[in-house]
């Protein structure tokens, strides 16, 4: 009986994470009950709090989650960006972020950029920009709890996090952990890749996450010379895609040299989506 009654208990040094625990027999929750929600900690008001997601890689989450932190700092709001995304973060160099994040007494303070985001990226604390990341998935989702909850955020209307490729642990952890108020899906035009970011969808529907808006990136290349678009990847599929998962927003990107070449230079909050991502913004606000 001792022994059972042991096994019912959490281990000392456990972290409430438990989508990421590896631990049998843990009795911190009951089987059928969900995990808390966690705070951030006391200097951090966060008004929303959106994920930007998709199923697989290379659709440019990273620059949808910049051009969107852009978008809402020119509109006056006070924005963030937690990098979820720890083993391959793109935020500081769109950025242009180099300094290294300062901690007090009461937590880690995030590093500020020119326009006034507030950003915390593995990155920022590396040595190198270079230097990789080879974390397994606990130590991973762990990190990411303590920017959560061990930033000092301050007042944030909208907090953005950029979020890693797929739908597995880290996926799992913040929305069953975090306050998530909204999802922002980014697809390209594939079919391929549309079916695909559909299971991130799929699981945020599970999840009860409400998908705020869907952009489609790489939609079409504008020639400079005669101004016709080119659909390099095929024909759109943002339409079609948002009504197949019953997306309301759906907003779409060009391949454009200019992004590239300012998130290149570290710039990104120079580029004019004109009006593009309007949208999205607008569903975000009502959300």
């Amino acid at each position: 009986m001792a022994d059972n009654e042991e096994m019912q208990q959490a281990p000392e040094d456990c972290g409430g994470s438990c989508s990421s625990c590896g631990v049998s027999g843990c009795g911190s929750r009951k089987p059928d009950e969900p995990p808390a929600k966690l705070e951030p900690n006391s200097r951090s008001s966060i008004k929303k709090a959106i994920a930007v997601v998709s199923g697989k890689g290379g659709v440019g989450k990273s620059l949808v989650t910049s051009l969107l932190a852009a978008e809402f700092t020119k509109q006056g709001k006070k924005v963030a960006i937690l990098d979820a995304d720890v083993t391959g973060p793109s935020i500081p160099k769109a950025f242009g972020a180099t300094a290294h994040p300062v901690a007090d007494e009461d937590g880690i303070n995030p590093v500020v950029t020119p326009s006034g985001v507030k950003i915390m990226s593995v990155n920022l604390m590396l040595p190198d920009e270079d230097v990789p990341v080879a974390w397994r998935g606990p130590v991973v989702t762990n990190v990411l709890m303590q920017f959560w909850q061990e930033v000092n955020w301050g007042d944030v209307d909208i907090l953005l996090l950029d979020m890693p490729p797929g739908t597995s642990d880290v996926f799992l952890t913040i929305f069953q952990m975090l306050p998530i108020d909204g999802i922002v899906t980014v697809s390209a035009p594939q079919e391929l890749v549309a079916a695909i970011v559909g299971k991130a969808v799929n699981l945020a529907h599970n999840l009860k996450v409400p998908v705020i808006g869907l952009v489609e990136n790489m939609a079409y290349f504008k020639c400079d010379s005669c101004g016709e678009e080119h659909h390099i990847f095929g024909e759109p599929q943002g339409a079609v895609v948002a009504e197949r998962y019953g997306i309301e927003a759906v907003a779409t990107l060009p391949i454009d040299p200019e992004a590239a070449r300012l998130v290149d230079a570290g710039r990104v909050e120079d580029y004019d989506t004109e009006g593009a991502l309007a949208p999205i913004v607008e569903q975000i606000e009502r959300a």
